[in-house]
C-alpha cells in the first residue's frame, strides 16, 4: 500500500479521523480535503495522533473547477467522500445548503472523476436516514427508501447518483449505508455526545440538567472505529457495490441516557411520559433530565435498525464494540474532559477535547 494515495473529503470529521489512521497504518499517503472555514484546529486528527501525517489540501465541494484542480494535483487512487452538512436538525433550517453540499457536491466530485478520466475508486458515505419511515425493520440493501428530512433526501440523491455513475461510466464507485456510529470524537451537537457530556458534567457538578427532545425513538448505534474498518473493506472489494453497516440492534434514547448516567455513577428513575417525562436522580430526588418540545424534529423516525448480513458475508465485517461499551468509553472520555475543566475552574468548556479509543 506504500504507493497508494487516498483523498478523504470532510477531513475534520469523526469518520475521517478513524479512517485516516487505518490508511496511514497501511502505508497509504493520505490527503485530507478541507474547505478551510470555521474550525481548523483539526483536533480529531491530533487526538488520533495522525495530524502531522495527513496532507491537508483545499477543496470546496460547491466549486466544480476547484474540485477538478484538486483531483489533478493529488491524483488519488482512492477517494472517500465523507464531506457533508451532517446535522439532521440543521437540514430543516438550511435545506438548500444541505442539498448543495451533500447532493450536488457528490455529483460534482463524480463528474470531476469522469472529466479527468482519473482511474480512482470512489466511496460515497450514504446514510440510514435514507430509509426514514420505512416499515421494514430491520432494513436491508433492498428495502425501499423513504427519507424524512432534507438531510435524508440529500443523501438519497448522492447515493443514487453514485450508483448511476457506476453503471453509466464504469467508475469503481461504491456506497456504505452507515447506521448511527459514535465515539468520543463525536461533536457535542449530536445527541449521543450531548448525553455523555452532560452526564459527565452533571456528575462533576459543572452542569445542572440535560434537556432532550423525543427520548423514545430507537436507533442502531455502533462504534465509529468499527465502521471505518467497514468503509475500507467496501472500497477494497474487487467488485463495487453497496453495503449496510449496522449492529442489528436498536436502543431508545432513554436507554442511552440510562447507560450514560450509570457510567458516570448516577442512577436515574423516570417520571411521566412523552414531553412530560423527566429523569430523577435516585439518590437525591433531583430532576436532572428534562424533555422539551423545543428539541423535537418536524418529522422524526420511530425506529432505525439495519441488517448488515451482506457486509458480514461478502466483506467479513463485524462490529466489535457493543452498545454498553460504546456508551461507557464515551462517558469516560467526557469525565476526563470535565475533570480538566473543573481543575481549570472552567464551567463552560470551549473546544472539545475527547480522548479517542
Amino acid at each position: 500500500m506504500a504507493d497508494k494515495r487516498a483523498l478523504i473529503t470532510g477531513i475534520r470529521g469523526q469518520d475521517a479521523a478513524y479512517l485516516a489512521r487505518l490508511l496511514l497504518e497501511e502505508g497509504c499517503a493520505v490527503f485530507g480535503a478541507d474547505k478551510k472555514s470555521g474550525d481548523t484546529t483539526y483536533w480529531r486528527l491530533k487526538r488520533m495522533g495522525v495530524f502531522d501525517d495527513v496532507r491537508v489540501v483545499y477543496m470546496d465541494m460547491t466549486d466544480q473547477a476547484n474540485i477538478i484542480a484538486t483531483l489533478e494535483a493529488v491524483r488519488p487512487d482512492e477517494i472517500y467522500n465523507l464531506a457533508a452538512q451532517s446535522f439532521v436538525e440543521n437540514s430543516f433550517r438550511q435545506p438548500l445548503l444541505t442539498t448543495d453540499v451533500n447532493a450536488a457536491g457528490t455529483l460534482r466530485l463524480l463528474e470531476a472523476i469522469r472529466l479527468t478520466h482519473l482511474p480512482a475508486r470512489f466511496y460515497q458515505a450514504s446514510s440510514s436516514e435514507m430509509y426514514g419511515a420505512s416499515r421494514e425493520i430491520p432494513q436491508t440493501e433492498l428495502t425501499p427508501f423513504y427519507p424524512r428530512s432534507p438531510y435524508g433526501v440529500s443523501k438519497l440523491f448522492a447515493h443514487w447518483i453514485t450508483v448511476n455513475y457506476r453503471e453509466s461510466y464504469t467508475i469503481h464507485a461504491c456506497c456504505g449505508i452507515l447506521y448511527n456510529h459514535e465515539s468520543p470524537l463525536r461533536n457535542p451537537e449530536f445527541v449521543t455526545r450531548k448525553i455523555t457530556r452532560a452526564a459527565a458534567r452533571i456528575a462533576r457538578g459543572l452542569q445542572d440538567e440535560l434537556v432532550m427532545g423525543n427520548i423514545d425513538v430507537r436507533r442502531d448505534w455502533g462504534f465509529a472505529g468499527d465502521y471505518a474498518d467497514g468503509i475500507r473493506r467496501i472500497m477494497r472489494h474487487p467488485v463495487p457495490d453497496d453495503y449496510i453497516l449496522a449492529t442489528g440492534e436498536s436502543h431508545s434514547i432513554r436507554e442511552f441516557i440510562d447507560e450514560a448516567f450509570a457510567a458516570a455513577g448516577i442512577d436515574i428513575d423516570w417520571e411521566g411520559t412523552g414531553a412530560s417525562a423527566r429523569g430523577v436522580e435516585r439518590k437525591t430526588g433531583r430532576a436532572i433530565v428534562r424533555v422539551s418540545d423545543e428539541f423535537f424534529r418536524p418529522a422524526d423516525i420511530a425506529i432505525v435498525q439495519g441488517d448488515a448480513a451482506k457486509a458480514r458475508t461478502v466483506l467479513g465485517w463485524e462490529p466489535r464494540v457493543a452498545f454498553r461499551e460504546l456508551v461507557r468509553l464515551m462517558v469516560e472520555s467526557d469525565l476526563r474532559e470535565a475533570d480538566e475543566d473543573r481543575a481549570q475552574g472552567d464551567g463552560t468548556s470551549g473546544a472539545s477535547r475527547p480522548h479517542p479509543r
